[in-house]
């Protein structure tokens, strides 16, 4: 029988419920199972399973369901901490039903970081689990190693300032070897909330006792932290980005119904013309801050394309009489792969790091909470392919629509001495000839499956 039709060895794939975990997850088990040795059974809550529709369409991954045992994703920002400690309370029971239903035991549980009661569930039943960090290697080494940071002491604020006069007193390499350029405030606010910084310091209290992590960047990206990672672990560290959906855009260049209308007006714009602008689909900016953006947008002359869901005829009168276009969804990847596309607005989600890095656009960051600051401070001053806006910030927290415009075409018009639009596109051949055949997630990939295979019957 043909090994891809039966693979050997089944894991049970257990994402956070949130949409950027979540497409980590399946692009992970896409990549697994296009070697043709591992399938992939993804579980996510009921609700998870109507919104994803008709996905995974990929051989050897497929959705199973428990009830929705926690708050619905429409609005679960509006209570983070209850959100978060319903997952960490809810999902154990259903998912243990589940495994009693499917009956074999998988062969390992692929959990991500934020669902700690996997490893509890793997320890009691002897299923070996593997945690996916979709997170940077930079941040899991951040909330890994937060002990040794001047601000555990009871999750107050960072006592430094950005404001620095060149002093390293601030940087958190001090402290953690490995993190060159991200600083103790970049940790805001999301660290300085002690009820959100004791369930994150409670995730990696199980990561310590998982069989091995896996990283959805990849080596060449972040090799100072990874390497760091890979001396210290006590398991196995895998890196295998970037894990976005780069194998469906290769095999795959139809145009939906759907995408029809935009793609249409990229291909109609000049080369590096466009500037792609999407700020996440879960964390918001405020309503006065999505205003300025609009108008920064207008005022700035510059095409863009811009991803906002539930727009409304208020923010199309903002944007009237610009060269933009307004969508409520689009196939990310494939618009910044675009030629039109020359750079990328972005809230700097990890997924949406690798897939601008993947594309080779340069970005322009305007970070809210979580992960977002540390990815933004990679961006600009690491890998120095973008620019920042959060510096810009007004006392009444808004960044002005004249310092938007402004962002906007310092980055369009990028191809200066600085070398950002060329660094971009260094970026995009890493990314790349990582995944390729002999590359470094390539070859991590292999290795990971055969790490798992062991475990297999």
């Amino acid at each position: 029988m043909d090994s891809a039709a039966a693979p050997p060895c089944h894991v049970l794939a257990v994402p956070y419920p949130g949409r950027g975990h979540i497409n980590a997850m399946l692009n992970l088990c896409r990549l697994l199972a296009a070697r043709g040795r591992v399938s992939a059974t993804v579980v996510v809550t009921e609700e998870w399973l109507g919104l994803l529709g008709s996905e995974p369409a990929t051989s050897g991954v497929r959705l199973e369901a428990i009830p929705n045992v926690v708050p619905s994703e429409h609005g679960r920002a509006a209570d983070m901490v209850g959100f978060v400690e319903a997952v960490y309370t809810r999902m154990e029971a259903p998912f243990e039903r589940l495994l009693d239903r499917l009956g074999a035991a998988p062969a390992a549980i692929v959990a991500d970081t934020f669902v700690p009661w996997t490893v509890r569930v793997g320890d009691r039943r002897g299923v070996p689990v593997c945690v996916l960090s979709p997170l940077s290697a930079t941040m899991f080494s951040v909330q890994y190693h937060f002990d040794r940071l001047p601000v555990a002491s009871g999750g107050t604020a960072p006592p430094v300032s950005d404001n620095s006069d060149g002093n390293d007193s601030c940087l958190i390499e001090k402290y953690i070897p490995g993190l060159k350029s991200v600083r103790l405030t970049d940790l805001e606010p999301t660290h300085s909330n002690k009820i959100v910084l004791n369930q994150i310091v409670e995730a990696y209290r199980h990561v310590r006792k998982a069989q091995c992590v896996i990283f959805t960047s990849f080596y060449e990206l972040e090799s100072d932290a990874i390497g760091s990672l890979r001396r210290e672990l006590p398991c196995p560290v895998f890196a295998v980005g970037p894990c976005i959906p780069f194998m469906e855009l290769q095999e795959n260049n139809a145009i939906s119904e759907e995408e029809q209308g935009y793609m249409a007006w990229l291909d109609a714009q000049p080369v590096n013309s466009v500037l792609y602008v999407s700020l996440g689909s879960y964390l918001s900016v405020s309503s006065a801050q999505l205003d300025e953006i609009a108008m920064g947008l207008a005022q700035s002359k510059v095409k863009f394309l811009w991803v906002l869901r539930n727009a409304g005829s208020h923010m199309q009168e903002l944007v009237g009489g610009s060269d933009g276009v307004v969508i409520q969804w689009c196939d990310q990847l494939k618009v910044l792969c675009h030629p039109s596309v020359g750079g990328f607005f972005t809230h700097c989600g990890m997924n949406s790091t690798l897939e601008g890095l993947y594309a080779g656009v340069p970005m322009l960051t305007l970070p809210i909470a979580f992960d977002q600051p540390i990815n933004s401070r990679l961006i600009v001053d690491e890998w120095k392919v973008g620019y920042g806006l959060k510096e810009k910030i007004r006392d009444d927290g808004i960044i002005g629509r004249e310092e938007i415009a402004e962002g906007v075409k310092t980055l369009m018009n990028c191809d200066d001495v600085e070398g950002t639009r060329r660094r971009a596109s260094l970026m995009k051949q890493a990314s790349r000839a990582a995944v390729e055949v002999g590359g470094s997630s390539d070859s991590d990939i292999t290795s990971l499956i055969n790490y798992i295979s062991q475990f297999s019957d």
